[in-house]
């Protein structure tokens, strides 16, 4: 097994196990994908990804990190995204979409336009949420901690999401339960001080990952994949780790989970994280060894025979890039020459005949 070997989940085969990260663009007004998304997730179909993952698509619109979020709350989303999984497909990727709710850590200035909350008189909104009122960090705004009866509400937003993101033409779904977004939120007793069935015991922390997960199984396509991202550890002393991570992993195999894309982190502000070269594949070996499901390592994974090496060690089954294919869409085909496997150009990029 190596980096460009196909790989097959479901009936989706991803021609290689080079995956597009989900990378929040900031680009969107009111939610709709336009020419960026079609660029630059095109540009990284024609460079050789197997998978394409949009960035976190918000499920409803005060779930959006930025005013600029991408969006998929709404049925008039679907036909700007459908223009993007179309091209993305032809040029021989599978597309993906994340779907995603930030919690309390919505409505925030996209990274060039500042720091904090987002006014409402500038686009920001102030009715956010999460499992406790616990703002995010000091000068925040403290979110509502949502009652039993919005929680089922909002997992129906994930349902809702799932019916257009197929109509959209995805065929690949990944839930968003990472990076301190509002699932993590619940996930985290860092975060979750309910004493409700949704707080408290592993058990109940858990239970609204195993809802979204087991509604969004029921209404996604039997041939599609399902992905979960977690922070496999929180990096802080009582908080979520990756002892948690593997029991809620056992948990969710039954319910229809395929795959899990093995971030870290983003629980809390100020928390040291000690990255480096490939710092979060032990989560993924882990995660992959100890419950048998197929894993996704992320994280500062550079170099063509990295990604390689934690392939064929059996580290991760697939290898999402983020940084790296910003910096270079046409990683994945260079990686093909340096590793001599088997990636190809673009027919109109092989130099023939005039």
């Amino acid at each position: 097994m190596h980096l460009f070997d196909p790989i097959k989940i479901r009936d989706i085969t991803s021609r290689n196990r080079i995956a597009v990260s989900p990378m929040c663009q900031y680009s969107s007004v009111d939610g709709y994908a336009n020419d960026w998304h079609f660029v630059h997730l095109g540009s990284r179909a024609v460079g050789g990804a197997g998978l394409v993952m949009t960035e976190a698509a918000a499920v409803e619109a005060r779930g959006r990190i930025s005013p600029q979020d991408l969006g998929i709350w709404s049925d008039d989303h679907v036909e700007n995204l459908a223009r993007v999984t179309k091209f993305i497909q032809v040029q021989g990727a599978v597309a993906g979409i994340q779907l995603a709710h930030a919690g309390r850590k919505a409505s925030n200035y996209r990274p060039w336009d500042g720091v904090g909350t987002v006014p409402e008189d500038e686009g920001g909104w102030s009715d956010i949420i999460a499992p406790s009122a616990i703002p995010f960090s000091d000068g925040d705004l403290t979110p509502k901690a949502l009652d039993t009866e919005e929680i089922q509400s909002l997992i129906q937003t994930f349902v809702d999401a799932t019916r257009r993101a197929e109509a959209a033409g995805f065929q690949v779904v990944e839930i968003h339960a990472a990076h301190g977004y509002l699932l993590h939120e619940f996930l985290s007793p860092l975060t979750n001080q309910r004493t409700d069935d949704y707080g408290g015991s592993f058990l109940n922390r858990t239970r609204i990952v195993r809802e979204v997960v087991e509604a969004v199984r029921q209404h996604l396509p039997e041939r599609y994949p399902l992905f979960l991202r977690i922070s496999a550890t929180d990096w802080v002393e009582g908080g979520w780790d990756i002892e948690q991570s593997v029991e809620l992993v056992r948990q969710l195999q039954p319910l229809g989970i395929d795959l899990v894309d093995c971030s870290s982190g983003a629980i809390i502000p100020k928390v040291s994280v000690p990255t480096g070269a490939g710092y979060q594949t032990p989560f993924s070996e882990r995660i992959r060894r100890e419950t048998g499901i197929s894993t996704g390592a992320v994280g500062m994974i550079t170099a063509s025979q990295q990604a390689d090496h934690i392939i064929r060690t059996g580290q991760a089954d697939m290898v999402l890039l983020g940084r790296e294919l910003l910096r270079d869409p046409y990683w994945p085909l260079k990686a093909s020459i340096e590793l001599n496997q088997s990636g190809s150009l673009p027919p109109q990029y092989l130099r023939g005949k005039p």
